[in-house]
């Protein structure tokens, strides 16, 4: 049964729904991330759910309980919500220990329970060593470590985290990415996690919603999107991949500008014809003499350039009919640019798109 529910969700900014009748609903424990590019009303979805904004139109239900809805929504306090925001909002003039307190000590806590509940968050985040410092001694991976143990302390209902690790370097987000879901893991609170990174939503979540334009486009695991994008737009967001246009010709064929004609494994083709394939970059297998073995799926074109990124070397092939395809080869293959290649799209990966 769902735990956190949106129904009809909409909110307007004069006359644009930034969020458009969204409907979502959240297991109790599960890690859903909200994953889209900027202004696709992630963020305002986030808002809506803490309180800090009211809808114009549908409601918000938590646990069964009516939170928000037009001209009656819960203050943000009345929720059992704690949110974590992008800056880390740590208090300079105090300890770790003291960050982590504030908000038990708001709800008259005694000093026992209040030591004992604090000592046992700094442990399961790894801070009890840095208890007595302050936040300007702290890295950015430490005070983000004690933005979440403040915010874990005090036994919320639900989590809600908006875009928590957009402040730190390559390498720390990375290690934060696997904290976040370690402390999930352990904690098991209903969390809401707002992010653009796809890498941040794929490692955390164990749903992921892809938001465009106020909507939502696709909700599913992260293997269930990655694997099974129902749009272009999703397909896109997630993971690099080309986006081959055709016409459906019956069965599972499309036929591409130029010739080429793609055997599809998985997917669905639109009623009028017009049809979009998706192949990632990784699945595209490139060979500098046509291979005997491939009959289907296989086209030549010329090198553009050719980019090597230690682990393999990124290509970028244009075809006949203009198209530009990107393709990923180990890095013993070196093909210069201006030299043919041929291009060979496993119809295990390719993927009809209908939207």
């Amino acid at each position: 049964m769902a735990f956190v529910e949106l129904v009809g969700l909409t909110k307007r900014y004069g006359p644009i729904a930034v969020v458009n009748a969204i409907y979502l609903a959240i297991e109790k424990g599960k890690l859903v991330c909200l994953l889209g590019p900027s202004g696709c009303g992630k963020t305002t979805t986030l808002r809506l759910v803490a309180g800090f904004i009211t809808p114009d139109d549908g409601e918000i239900q938590v646990g069964g309980r009516r939170v928000s809805a037009p001209g009656a929504s819960l203050p943000p306090e009345a929720r059992n919500m704690s949110m974590i925001f992008q800056s880390y909002a740590l208090w300079p003039h105090m300890t770790v220990f003291e960050n982590v307190a504030y908000g038990l000590r708001l709800r008259r806590l005694s000093k026992d329970e209040i030591r004992t509940r604090v000592e046992t968050i700094l442990a399961a985040t790894k801070l009890s060593a840095l208890a007595e410092r302050y936040p300007g001694e702290l890295s950015g991976g430490q005070q983000q470590r004690v933005s979440l143990a403040r915010a874990l302390v005090v036994k919320p209902e639900t989590l809600l985290l908006d875009e928590p690790l957009s402040n730190l370097d390559a390498n720390l987000r990375e290690e934060m990415r696997f904290e976040i879901r370690r402390l999930h893991d352990e904690y098991r609170y209903t969390t809401v996690y707002v992010t653009h990174d796809q890498a941040e939503a794929m490692t955390t979540a164990d749903m992921i919603v892809v938001m465009n334009q106020g909507v939502i486009e696709q909700a599913g695991s992260p293997e269930d999107i990655y694997q099974r994008p129902r749009s272009e737009f999703v397909a896109k967001f997630i993971g690099g991949t080309n986006i081959l246009k055709g016409k459906h010709t019956g069965d599972s064929a499309v036929a591409c500008d130029g010739g080429l004609v793609l055997r599809c494994g998985s997917g669905e083709f639109r009623s009028d014809a017009a049809t979009a394939v998706s192949v990632r970059h990784h699945d595209i297998r490139l060979h500098e003499a046509k291979p005997a073995q491939a009959d289907t799926n296989i086209v030549a074109g010329t090198v553009v350039r050719q980019t090597f990124l230690g682990s393999h070397r990124d290509y970028l092939v244009s075809i006949p009919g203009g198209e530009m395809v990107r393709s990923i080869a180990p890095v013993n293959v070196a093909v210069p640019a201006g030299q043919e290649v041929w291009l060979h799209f496993p119809p295990e990966f390719c993927r009809a798109l209908a939207h």
